[in-house]
Formats: structure tokens, sequence, C-alpha cells
């Protein structure tokens, strides 16, 4: 491991004293429990869509191989790069309002605008949709900033690992039950009426099960500006280049989120269970990050975020290349449950970071602007990885994901600082 993760001269903050421990709820941990079962649900929601999108675009009337690539990359990009300029502002408010209220905002709205697409006549009424969803996204960093500002600090990565893990098992259950709705019933509609469904039971059990302690802030507090929320992270020693290592890292991951169907297509051909199995690659890298995310969520508690994030990242990196070489389907599968061992760690390990480098009073607002960061990532990751399959082919995107996480552990390994 490199010498960097035990130097001393990194910036480090303060250990957590009793008066942290006093600011976390009494009943922190009945929200984290309720918060992971709604982030299994919200995300079951958000993936049962996955392995679907790019099936359900010739219905949008897209035709042709390269203009599907394109498409499928282009909306998937662009809720997230939407997001990216609302999330600050929705984390400020998170921090004078409350943050059960932005979890709430996120539920009702991807309900209702998905439930619209469900009805989209072509693909330009589907764009506007999901440029819409992407003003009241956010949900993963909502509840993220919900969790955070209730645990003891102590406890932030065991409670970030949990959360992770809430929302891996939507990942695991997501796709492939998208992927079974869709082939049982005939539809690539039916999928986003259920996507619908799922948030507002979402929201319903937020609003009557959640508890938040929450201390509005004075009437006179000064509002920051998008460009003061970035200052804050300047200020804040390591939380600067965690911004790049989030927008990198899910950069990386959703790169290929757009073509893994379509690839799946490529290596069994035009089968009748071809949503189910797309579904399946889908799934089955969930399925590994539940396996392999709380145990790095615990040990980055005692071993150091640092080295658990270049662990995940090195693993994620050596895992992706091999998915552009597979010979046929179940090869794709194992290599796909390889990524997933890895990826993981990534996010609720510089979550844990984020966490503890940022002040107690701006951390929803922190969380808002790292938040900025994913969103970058997953709206340009699954552009470009449309535009390379559409113009260098599928099996390209792989390997650039590859370099791309390749480039975010050299990053970390030489700009992030170990925290303790």
């Amino acid at each position: 491991m490199t010498p960097d993760a035990e130097r001393t001269d990194s910036p480090q903050p303060p250990a957590p004293d009793s008066v942290a421990e006093m600011a976390a709820a009494p009943d922190w941990q009945r929200t984290l429990f309720i918060m992971m079962g709604i982030q299994v649900g919200m995300n079951i929601g958000f993936t049962v869509l996955s392995p679907v999108m790019p099936l359900f675009l010739p219905e949008l009337g897209v035709q042709g191989a390269s203009q599907i690539n394109l498409w499928s990359g282009i909306l998937a990009a662009v809720t997230p790069l939407v997001a990216t300029f609302a999330s600050p502002l929705w984390g400020r408010v998170a921090d004078r309002r409350g943050r059960k209220l932005m979890v709430l905002r996120s539920c009702f709205a991807i309900s209702l605008f998905i439930g619209l697409m469900s009805l989209a006549a072509n693909v330009w009424q589907f764009l506007g949709l999901r440029g819409l969803m992407g003003i009241f996204a956010g949900f993963n960093a909502a509840a993220i900033s919900l969790v955070a500002s209730q645990v003891p600090a102590r406890r932030l990565g065991y409670s970030l690992g949990w959360l992770s893990t809430g929302q891996l098992v939507g990942t695991l259950i997501g796709p492939l039950l998208g992927g079974l709705i869709a082939d049982t019933t005939g539809s690539y509609r039916a999928p986003f009426v259920f996507t619908a469904a799922i948030c507002v039971l979402c929201g319903v059990l937020t609003l009557v099960l959640v508890r938040e302690r929450f201390t509005a802030p004075k009437p006179t507090a000064a509002k920051a500006t998008i460009f003061q929320s970035f200052a804050v992270l300047a200020r804040a020693p390591g939380l600067m280049p965690l911004f790049v290592v989030l927008l990198l890292a899910q950069f990386g991951v959703q790169a290929v989120q757009p073509v893994v169907t379509l690839y799946v297509e490529e290596l069994v051909g035009p089968v009748g269970a071809l949503a189910t199995l797309g579904g399946l690659a889908f799934s089955v890298t969930g399925l590994a990050d539940l396996i392999a995310s709380p145990f790095l969520g615990r040990r980055s508690d005692t071993l150091g975020y640092r080295r658990v994030l270049l662990i995940s990242l090195t693993g994620a990196a050596l895992a992706s290349a091999p998915q552009a070489f597979v010979p046929d389907y179940w090869s794709f599968v194992a290599a796909r449950f390889a990524l997933g061992l890895f990826v993981g760690g990534i996010l609720p390990t510089a979550n844990a970071l984020v966490g503890r480098l940022a002040p107690a009073g701006d951390r929803g607002l922190v969380y808002g602007v790292t938040a900025s960061a994913m969103f970058l990532g997953s709206s340009l990751g699954p552009l470009s990885g449309g535009a390379i399959a559409a113009t260098l082919g599928l099996h390209w995107v792989f390997l650039i994901t590859a370099l791309l996480l390749a480039i975010n552990l050299a990053w970390v390994w030489v700009k992030v600082p170990e925290v303790r």
C-alpha cells in the first residue's frame, strides 16, 4: 500500500468527540434501516428501466443500430446532466428546510415523470420528460445527506455501507424484474408504470415512517450561490479531489449502462427473452455488490477510507477490460459479477470521506455539490458510451471504462488524503 496512506502531514479532520456524538439522533439506527428499505424500493424503480430503454426506442421511432446506440446514451445522459445544476440548490434547501423534505421531493417528482414517460409518443417527448425529471432528481444524494446528518460520526462508514447495501439490493432486483415485466406483458411501457407506482409507495413510507432530527438555521443566515457552494469544497482540504473522484467513478461505471443490453443482443442474437437476459447481466453486478459492499463499508472504518477506495478502484479497473473480449453470454455475466465485487466499494467509501471532511452545518450543501459531480459523470458517461458504441463499436466502451477507472485510481493515490 502506498506510503501516502500513512503520512501524517495530510489534512486530518478532528476526531469525533462527545459533542459530535451528542449531535447524532437518538434513534439513528431506526432511521438508517428504514431509509435502507426505502433505498431498496427506489433503486428497484430506477433500475427496472435499465434493460428496457434501448429496446423501447424502436417504438419511439428510432431505427438502426447506430441510432439506437446514440439515443440510448443521450436519454441516459439528459436526466443527470440537468440534475448536475439543480443538485447544489437542493443541497442548500436541505440545509435550511431539512433533508427529509428533499427525499419526499425526489420520490414524488420521479414518480410523476416516469409515469408520463409510459405515455410518450416519440423520442422527443421522452427526452423532454427525462430532462424535466432531472430538475427534481437526486434521491440517492438526498438519502445519503439525511442519514449522514443523523448518525454518529464514528459510524458514518458503517451507516453509508448499509445505505449502499439498500441501493445495491435494488440494483440487483430491478433490472431482472424489469426484463421479466417486459417479456411477460409483451410491453416495454409496463415497466414505466411499475416504476411510477413503487416511487409513490416509497414517498408515502418516507412521509409516515422517517423521523428527522433537524434544527433550522437562523432566518438571517446568508444564502449561498452555486459559486459559493463550490467555495465550501475548496476551503475544506480533500473535498475538491473527491469531487473529481466521484465524477470519474460515475463516468466510468455509467458509460456501459446504455450498451449492456445491446451487447447481450450481439452475444446471443434476437432471442425472445432478450430483456430478461439483459436484466440478468445488470443484476449480477448488483448481486456481487451486495456481497462485497457491507464488508468494504465495515472495513473502511478500520482500514481507512482511502485504502479501501484504492482497493475498490484497482479491482474495478482490472475487471472492466475483460468484458470487451468475452466469447459468450455467460462469460460476460461472470465478468460483470467480478466487476460488482469491487465497484460497490467506490461510492460509499468516497461519500464517507466527504462526510468526514465536510463541516457539519454545510453537509447537505456539500453532498449536493458532490452529487453534482456524480450527476455530471452519470450524464457524460452514458453519452460518451453511446457515442463510442455508435462510432467504434460496443467492445471499445468496456476498454475505455477500464482506462478511466485506472486514471481515477492514480488520482486518488496522488490527491486524496486518508481520514482517521
